[in-house]
């Protein structure tokens, strides 16, 4: 789509007001509005200005103006403003230099996708997330000096079977049997339903909607694999619409990844591959009907995974869901069909197309763009250094011997751990100049600071369960 085509869409639809939004460094979607009227085609190439040093981990008040430039090809209608409003997400511009910011995460994803052309290796990165997420009925949480609580609620929780609902109707899900009961145990399905046909809307490809494995509303909406710096965009409406639909059935969404204590937590398994003219390049006749190419690029994935999830896995609770012992994928190793291991092959369809990579370790809190991108260089660092990925492991990694469970390699079992990584194996990272020094070290500052130190220092809950009476 053109700026003049965007314009035209604007009087199409009667639009009033144009929302311009971008994404901030830890990874949530920011937006500022002007009428209409004051949109015009040179607004895409000049863009407009705004205060960079009030976003997180940007720029320092002395250095604070910014630009944002609308791109054209992104434009949607927003389905929950009561005006009518064209939405434009966008890049991220220093005003005098008209160069693109560093720590503008789009930019981050754009490089990427640039630098692997420009490796000769491949055109183009398809990737496919699954996010998973809850639907709460109630949620309150709080933490301060004195005190520190959360609690949430769900009809659906086995926790209400004895709840008195008038009437308590008794469909409530056991804890890890919410994989695929028709309703009326599944009560979410005309939710799922609305969320869905509203992405449609908003022009994303979905392929399927469903109820997830945990009791208390875990769910999960699927969409087609795209190009990767379009997929992080369509993630970040994903969301939007999941949580305003949620808000407007009184209801509301969270993609923490480990919301419920004793039941599965929610992951993103992120598959991914390459192609360059049109051919897929993941296909051929080594394990699991995998290319030489392929099985290097999960070599490289598997020896950087502990830096790539500092941004896959970028909260303090995303290590709440990926702990040993249980379904979550802390193994670094690769397998045909097993969900016991990081990396798996999906054996679904014999067709080349379909030959991809599905990496299970990433959670739906990630930003989007730095996460595709970290996937993408570990994987352009294996291919380029023929990185041997090793022996499959195709079997139940849950039940090998300890000796030979203590062999396999381990995802971090921390934010701290996996930031210790990121510190100590960033070089594929830069190259190309797509994640810069600066990009490494303020999400390694930002990420101990707001997030793993913040946590450290407060007593938990649980605590005083284990300790008051000492």
């Amino acid at each position: 789509m053109t700026p003049k085509e965007v314009l035209a869409m604007c009087r199409e639809n009667d639009v009033k007001a144009v929302d311009f939004r971008f994404m901030d460094f830890p990874g949530l979607w920011q937006h500022f509005t002007i009428p209409v009227n004051h949109l015009s085609e040179d607004t895409f190439e000049d863009g407009l200005g705004f205060d960079g040093s009030s976003i997180r981990g940007w720029q320092a008040i002395n250095e604070s103006d910014m630009l944002v430039v609308p791109q054209p090809d992104t434009a949607f209608i927003d389905p929950f403003t009561q005006l009518p409003t064209l939405v434009l997400i966008c890049n991220i511009q220093d005003p005098i230099t008209r160069e693109d910011y560093s720590r503008d995460p789009r930019n981050v994803c754009r490089k990427t996708a640039n630098y692997l052309k420009s490796t000769g290796i491949a055109d183009t990165c398809f990737i496919g997330p699954e996010a998973e997420f809850f639907v709460f009925d109630d949620v309150r949480f709080d933490q301060r000096a004195e005190h520190g609580f959360y609690h949430i609620d769900s009809v659906e929780g086995e926790w209400n079977r004895g709840r008195v609902e008038n009437p308590n109707l008794g469909y409530k899900l056991r804890h890890k049997e919410g994989y695929f009961p028709v309703p009326p145990a599944d009560s979410l399905m005309d939710l799922r339903n609305e969320m869905m046909q509203t992405m449609i809307e908003c022009g994303l490809n979905v392929e399927a909607q469903h109820h997830e494995v945990s009791t208390a509303g875990q769910c999960e909406i699927d969409m087609r694999f795209n190009e990767m710096v379009r997929m992080a965009d369509d993630l970040l409406i994903y969301k939007y619409v999941i949580k305003n639909v949620a808000k407007r059935n009184n209801r509301t969404v969270t993609f923490m990844p480990k919301p419920v204590f004793g039941d599965n937590g929610s992951g993103m398994h992120t598959h991914f591959s390459f192609w360059k003219d049109n051919e897929p390049l993941f296909a051929g006749n080594g394990y699991a009907g995998l290319s030489e190419t392929a099985l290097h690029a999960i070599g490289g994935l598997l020896k950087h995974a502990p830096a790539v999830l500092a941004f896959t896995n970028p909260t303090t609770n995303s290590y709440k869901r990926l702990v040993p012992g249980y379904e979550a994928p802390v193994n670094l190793a690769y397998s045909q069909r097993n969900r016991s291991a990081s990396c798996r092959i999906p054996m679904y369809s014999p067709s080349p197309k379909a030959k991809r990579v599905e990496f299970r370790c990433p959670d739906p809190t990630c930003n989007p763009y730095l996460a595709f991108a970290a996937i993408t260089m570990a994987a352009i660092d294996g291919i380029q250094n023929k990185i041997d990925p090793g022996q499959p492991l195709d079997k139940d990694i849950y039940d090998l011997p300890p000796e030979e469970a203590a062999s396999v390699p381990k995802t971090p079992g921390s934010l701290d751990d996996a930031l210790d990584a990121l510190a100590a194996d960033h070089e594929f990272l830069l190259r190309g100049d797509v994640f810069t020094k600066d990009v490494i070290e303020t999400w390694i500052e930002y990420k101990r600071k707001n997030e793993a130190d913040a946590i450290r220092l407060r007593p938990h809950p649980y605590e005083f369960c284990l300790y008051y009476d000492i």
